[in-house]
């Protein structure tokens, strides 16, 4: 009996491990759509989706790259007083 009782240790990890593996594959299993959309409600968010992929994005001609010292790579932000 004394070498079944070293591996006492082990239970409750590997009880853990099967219960982990139990409660994956029931979350992971395979469910039906709870809603179908109909083709017209599909159709319109299909096209509010191109839309505002094909929109102009506010700040796409603002974009500012910061100056980076060469020498030492850090950045430097630009000045707020106008020369």
């Amino acid at each position: 009996m004394g070498r079944v009782e070293i591996l006492w240790w082990l239970a409750p990890p590997a009880v853990v491990t099967v219960l982990a593996m139990l409660f994956v594959s029931w979350i992971g299993r395979a469910r039906p759509e709870r809603h179908e959309r109909s083709e017209e409600a599909r159709r319109k968010q299909q096209q509010r989706f191109a839309e505002a992929i094909m929109r102009e994005h506010p700040t796409a001609h603002h974009v500012r790259h910061p100056r980076v010292d060469r020498s030492t790579g850090i950045a430097v932000r630009p000045s707020r007083r106008s020369a």
